[in-house]
């Protein structure tokens, strides 16, 4: 049976995770004999019931995305449905978004890059901006992230400049979530919930590794985890 996946995201030559997400579809064809048939949605076209109907949600970078609210909802729609879930750079950022305000009770809570001037900013620039930079992440072994990668440690390529504030660690980590991946300074890169069958949201971006022609072992696992729920 075909996978329809949701491909959430304001499509754009310019952004080069969208450049690169058809070399990664055929790649995921032809080398691991995945039937998936894609779509994209711009944010501002996004619905629960929309989301509802596919078997996995892939949140791409791209942000400032011309809805917040859509790629708030898509988060939230994958992570109450069990639909696998895939957050990459601004994916990362929204899922954080979504489950400190829907789930830890941070109504309030703003993405920096969206509402600089709020001052309950759960998304913050960091430090050094982390835009056309490879760095190290460390995994913890005992994780989703862990088990995909197979490794503790990983070097990963960044087009970012926003991340989650420090501050508020505790606060999502008391609420359920997972923090498993993090920078050689300590900071958070990764993040996933270990009650969803598939929810994994990264602050690097996987689809970049190499020149698309394999895919990233995150990427290729969200699209078995999604393969995975057409067969049950």
């Amino acid at each position: 049976m075909t996978t329809r996946l949701a491909l959430v995201g304001d499509r754009s030559p310019h952004v080069r995770s969208h450049v690169r997400i058809p070399t990664l579809l055929a790649a995921l064809h032809g080398r691991d004999h995945l039937d998936l048939d894609a779509y994209w949605l711009s944010t501002d076209e996004v619905d629960e019931p929309t989301i509802a109907g596919f078997d996995g949600v892939w949140l791409l970078p791209g942000s400032p995305y011309r809805s917040e609210d859509g790629a708030v909802t898509a988060v939230r729609t994958a992570r109450e449905r069990d639909i696998p879930f895939l957050g990459t750079c601004g994916g990362f950022q929204h899922a954080l978004l979504e489950y400190a305000r829907d789930v830890c009770g941070m109504a309030t809570a703003q993405h920096g890059e969206n509402n600089p001037a709020s001052e309950d900013l759960l998304i913050v620039p960091l430090a050094c901006s982390l835009a056309g930079h490879d760095a190290a992440v460390r995994v913890e072994p005992d994780s989703l992230a862990g088990r995909v990668l197979g490794t503790t440690r990983t070097v990963e390529r960044y087009f970012c400049a926003y991340g989650l504030d420090p501050g508020r660690l505790d606060a999502l980590r008391a609420g359920g979530m997972r923090f498993t991946g993090f920078d050689e300074e300590g900071e958070v890169r990764v993040a996933e919930l270990p009650e969803h069958p598939f929810f994994l949201a990264t602050l690097f971006q996987p689809e970049l590794a190499g020149d698309g022609t394999r895919a990233h072992p995150i990427v290729r696992a969200f699209a078995e985890a999604a393969s995975s729920r057409v067969r049950q």
